[in-house]
């Protein structure tokens, strides 16, 4: 019998194409196929450090659904909760791969995971579960993920803790009210927030203040891109620990993959500086690559960047080659 999954994460994934090729977008002809989405991304780095995870989705009854389904679970994740929408498509997304950014072009309208709705709750099995992630991505889809992420949070928990990742995609909250991830994030256990995403939620992206404006949050981060993360929780003063430098291939799941460390670091009841450092490792790692969840980074670099102090962390460097110490 399978174990229960330690943490199970709710939300949508597509097809994700990337260019096979270098050139222009409109001159590349050949593309690589793989898949995308925020909450199978961290549900996917999290076997690998030693935790158990499931993932929660709809998809279409059509190829892209069935190789994305079979590619989660082949990361060793729990997909028995997914649910197969016979009349709704799988989404799918363009991402132009660069180290300054990629441009994504989203054709998720009427996908099988924006038919989500608060039906979903009563049909999971939450038995050994600790943590249940979800991210602000998925009430913008529709007004019923909306009303599924509200069920989700307003339902009684006991010991389960409520992960909630703000992801704000400003082009999904066009025409809705971005305070409604105000909403959603109170009520959550433990946030993870950039503090850019932040400023447009909050009007501030200041570890304390948002401390003020969440005082009922458990544990609370607040990602400074490449300079860093900082963490407030309970009545310590706020901890900022220093991102690694990495030789930057491509950005996008980075902070999917912080997630994923932070939370195994957590659940393991690792002290908070090492909660921080497995975050910025597991993200260096994504950074590396092209993929929106990467290889792990060697144990012995691992070991030795986190018994590492404060001068040689900030004297280290990934590349594509290794560790190298400045």
């Amino acid at each position: 019998m399978t174990s229960a999954p330690e943490v199970l994460c709710i939300g949508e994934s597509m097809a994700l194409f990337v260019p096979a090729e270098p050139g222009p977008p409109d001159e590349v002809r050949s593309w690589l196929r793989t898949i995308g989405g925020a909450e199978s991304n961290v549900a996917c780095h999290l076997p690998a450090l030693g935790v158990r995870s499931g993932w929660v989705s709809a998809v279409g009854d059509d190829p892209f659904g069935r190789a994305l389904v079979r590619e989660v679970a082949a990361a060793g994740v729990d997909v028995s909760g997914v649910v197969v929408d016979p009349v709704r498509p799988t989404g799918l997304y363009i991402k132009e791969s660069g180290a300054q950014g990629s441009p994504v072009r989203y054709y998720r309208a009427g996908s099988a995971a924006s038919g989500m709705g608060p039906g979903l709750r009563s049909r999971l099995d939450l038995g050994g579960v600790r943590v249940l992630h979800l991210s602000g991505i998925t009430p913008a889809l529709s007004d019923s993920c909306l009303a599924l992420v509200r069920a989700l949070l307003d339902a009684p928990r006991g010991d389960l803790l409520v992960s909630f990742d703000v992801n704000h995609r400003p082009v999904l909250w066009a025409d809705r009210d971005v305070s409604v991830l105000a909403e959603l994030a109170a009520k959550a256990d433990l946030v993870l927030t950039g503090d850019d995403e932040a400023g447009r939620v909050w009007g501030t992206g200041d570890p304390a203040r948002l401390r003020e404006l969440l005082p009922a949050v458990r544990t609370l981060v607040v990602k400074h891109g490449e300079h860093g993360a900082t963490l407030v929780e309970g009545d310590a003063p706020p901890l900022f620990a220093p991102a690694l430098r990495v030789d930057v291939v491509e950005p996008v799941g980075a902070g999917d993959a912080f997630a994923a460390g932070f939370l195994a670091a957590t659940l393991r009841g690792a002290d908070p500086a090492t909660r921080l450092r497995r975050g910025h490792l597991q993200a260096a790692a994504t950074l590396l690559t092209h993929d929106d969840v990467g290889t792990p980074l060697a144990p012995d670099v691992l070991d030795r960047l986190l018994r590492a102090d404060d001068d040689e962390w900030a004297a280290a460097r990934l590349t594509a080659e290794g560790l190298v110490l400045a």
